[in-house]
């Protein structure tokens, strides 16, 4: 404990939010910008704007977001450190958040399986990872649920979603994605977890492969909602 604390006062560890230095007791996050998180409270909502995004397109059981995208804010800082900065500690933080709420949640305390939005190969080798794996590797740990990474897959390389409307993100990746060994997860209640939803298409089209698995049931949840 005295050699970290002497450490620190040469290598200070800085916030992920404000780059202020982390005191102890603070882990990646400041208790500051804990406290500013823009969280929605969605999950208590069943009719929150996640769930209706996917009303008519595929028949989820419950969809959340921890937090709002607030353009120019917090959450739009963090989602780049993890996305393009390689800040993996970022997204396992922000994923153990998550579950601490989706656990005190009635429509969550069933899931058994958290299956991550796959990136195709190509993109994760030049990321270095899959930044929807870390989210869930985070959910796994404050939820005690086993993350599965390999079995939903991505079947092609697909361009960037960021400057596509609703219809042609649709069209981008509609048939993008496959199950490896559906037996696998065959009557399971799945959490199917991504960094950011917008439009919902890339989820929707992961959701209507998993619902082709006898008895499955899928659930949604995102760090951010834009």
């Amino acid at each position: 404990m005295l050699l970290d604390d002497f450490i620190a006062l040469f290598y200070p560890r800085l916030c992920a939010g404000c780059h202020t230095a982390l005191v102890r007791g603070e882990d990646v996050l400041c208790l500051g910008c804990l406290i500013d998180l823009p969280k929605t409270g969605f999950e208590k909502q069943p009719d929150n704007p996640v769930a209706q995004l996917f009303w008519g397109r595929v028949n989820i059981r419950m969809a959340t977001s921890f937090c709002c995208f607030d353009k120019g804010g917090i959450m739009q800082h963090l989602m780049h450190q993890l996305k393009y900065k390689g800040s993996m500690e970022v997204g396992e933080k922000l994923g153990k958040l998550l579950g601490i709420d989706l656990i005190k949640t009635e429509s969550f305390q069933d899931i058994q399986i958290i299956i991550p939005v796959p990136l195709h190969p190509k993109r994760e080798r030049s990321r270095g990872y899959n930044q929807s794996a870390v989210i869930g590797k985070g959910l796994s740990s404050s939820m005690g649920i086993p993350q599965v990474t390999n079995n939903l897959v991505r079947n092609h390389y697909s361009n960037s979603q960021t400057n596509k409307g609703r219809f042609e993100r649709w069209e981008n990746v509609k048939e993008l994605f496959g199950v490896r060994k559906p037996e696998l997860l065959e009557g399971k209640h799945l959490l199917l977890v991504d960094d950011v939803v917008t439009t919902g298409s890339t989820l929707e089209a992961c959701a209507q492969e998993l619902l082709k698995i006898p008895g499955t049931t899928v659930s949604i949840a995102t760090l951010a909602y834009a």
